[in-house]
């Protein structure tokens, strides 16, 4: 049985999340998304013996994901989500199980940009969030939408991820 180790950090004063919630949130999207056949079919793990599965997130505003898409994407505005799919995003012959664990990557969230979303569109913000954390985790298993195809299909299995792990 596969171990997952999800890490979280808080840096954003204005809104101290339940990061154990969303943790176990996390984890349920995971397991969600390595059972689906769909998914597995083309996802980065394909082909890869693991135990364990890690990844982290941060929790912050967007003028620090403004500051990290500068730095590191080259981009000068400020985003909602920032992921870092280390895994996924490195060639297949310089990946790495190191001790039976695949690091994923990161995801960083902008909990201002979580909070407007949420009033924007009427929903809560732990909905919003958990939309994100599911958007994250599709960029980690190696999913992109450059296309709306796979935009669709990203958003697809956002939806029904959240529905199985209890929201409608």
């Amino acid at each position: 049985m596969t171990e997952y180790n999800i890490f979280s950090e808080n840096i954003y004063p204005d809104w101290a999340i339940d990061e154990k919630f969303f943790i176990d949130k996390a984890r349920e999207i995971l397991k969600f998304y390595i059972e689906q056949p769909e998914i597995t079919k083309y996802f980065c793990l394909k082909n890869y013996e693991y135990d364990i599965l890690s990844f982290d997130f941060l929790y912050c505003d967007s003028k620090k994901t403004h500051e990290i898409n500068k730095e590191y994407r080259n981009k000068d505005y400020p985003a909602d989500i920032i992921t870092f799919a280390i895994f996924a995003d490195t060639e297949d012959d310089e990946r790495f199980v190191f001790d039976g664990e695949i690091n994923l990557g990161e995801v960083i969230i902008a909990l201002d940009k979580v909070i407007e979303e949420a009033e924007k569109k009427g929903t809560d913000k732990e909905y919003e969030l958990s939309f994100l954390i599911s958007h994250g985790i599709m960029h980690l298993l190696g999913f992109d939408h450059q296309t709306e195809e796979d935009y669709n299909f990203v958003i697809s299995m956002q939806k029904k991820a959240l529905e199985a792990v209890g929201y409608v």
